[in-house]
This record gives C-alpha cells, structure tokens and sequence, in this order.
C-alpha cells in the first residue's frame, strides 16, 4: 500500500508537470500581465501598503514560522509532539530545501520580470524560460517566483504530516497552497512574475518535498534493516 501511495504521488506530480508544460505552451503568461502593466508600467508595484501587505509582512512571517518549526525539533509545540524527531526534522528541512532550490533556480535564470519588459516601459523583449539559450536583453534571475515559495515551501510539510499528524496535514497544506496563490496573484499585479513563475514555484516545492520524503523513507528503512541485523 505505501508502495502504491508513493507511486501516486510520483504519478500525479507528473501530470502535474504536464500540465505546467500546456501552460507555458498556450502562452497566457503576457496576456494575464496585460491585464495589470501598461506603457507606464503597473500601478501596484511601488503602492507603500500593498507592499507591505503582500511583500514585507509574509516574508518576515514565513522566517519566523520556519525558526520556530526548527526550535521545535528540539522543543517541541503543539502538533509537533506527534511528530518523531526524525519526523521534525525532515519538515524543517523539506521545507528549507524547496526555499533553496527555488532561490538557486533564480540565481541561474535568465529570464527578466515583466517589469523589465519594454512593452511595460523596461527594456528587454519578451523571452519564454524554456528558451535557455536566448537573453532577453534584461537584468533576469525571475524565474522561479522566490516571494512565493515563501508559501509554497510549507507544501513540503504535508508528506510528513500525512502520516503522523493526517488531521492537521490537509490544513496544512491548504493554507500553503492559499497563501502561496495570494502571494503569487500580488507579484503578478505587481509586475514581479508571470503567472507561470508562480505555477511552477508551487510544483517544485512539492517535488521537493516528495523527494526528501522519500529519502527519509530510505533511510528509515535502511536503519530498520541495520537494527534487526544487529539484533540477529
């Protein structure tokens, strides 16, 4: 049965990916930010409480939540005592793990922000992510979103809670992925991301995610293995 979950969620995470891939390729990213840029730029992006809103306050939320859920490996609050200490520490670290690999996708992006477009008074020309080897005569480092996955980044956390805490794990994840779409919708008023950055932030914190789960399930079973040898 675990086997036959495991494979789902690899199953689903593809078509997940697919469906990303339709995305990109029906081309509604320029069409969506048309509805919020124009010649002078867009609107939202310097308005000071917006910002603050959307911008400053989850980013600041989103380390503190983090720091917290790692003193709670050691000390452990609220539904983190369901959780094993192996359990705490993986959904510290997948956690952690979808923010760095977000932020490392960004530092090697080439693709600019639709701020930086000349359609929206910047100066590069309009470039799809896929295209690795064309610049878009802009700044880059755009993709993926990383204000997003200051959200999305807690998806992770539902592959442990599912099991060891299954009547918060579905909360979890809903806030994650609600808190994660409104942080996305913001940055694309703002003209910081295509809907797309967004959209693919919140498949690779899940993709991470499943893989460290499925490390640590490895490891858990290597341990397993080592401790009834040794009992032998």
């Amino acid at each position: 049965m675990l086997f036959q979950t495991r494979r789902r969620l690899w199953i689903l995470t593809l078509l997940l990916f697919s469906l990303l891939v339709l995305w990109d390729a029906a081309g509604l990213d320029l069409p969506l930010a048309r509805l919020f840029g124009s010649a002078q730029g867009f609107a939202w992006r310097n308005q000071h409480t917006f910002m603050m809103l959307m911008h400053e306050l989850p980013r600041y939320a989103s380390g503190v939540l983090l720091a917290m859920l790692a003193l709670g490996v050691f000390r452990p609050w609220g539904f983190l005592h369901r959780l094993t200490v192996a359990q705490r520490w993986q959904l510290v670290l997948s956690v952690a793990a979808g923010l760095l690999a977000v932020s490392a996708l960004k530092r090697l992006s080439a693709t600019s922000c639709p701020w930086d477009l000349a359609e929206f008074g910047g100066a590069a020309q309009y470039v799809s992510h896929w295209a690795w080897s064309l610049r878009d005569q802009g700044p880059g480092h755009c993709f993926p979103a990383g204000h997003a996955s200051s959200a999305f980044a807690y998806v992770a956390g539902w592959f442990v809670l599912r099991r060891a805490a299954p009547g918060v794990a579905g909360a979890w994840l809903a806030a994650a992925l609600l808190a994660g779409t409104v942080l996305g919708v913001a940055q694309q008023m703002r003209g910081a991301h295509y809907m797309s950055h967004t959209l693919w932030t919140a498949w690779i914190c899940w993709a991470v995610g499943l893989a460290v789960d499925m490390l640590a399930h490895a490891r858990h079973h290597i341990l397993a293995v080592d401790t009834k040898l040794s009992e032998a």
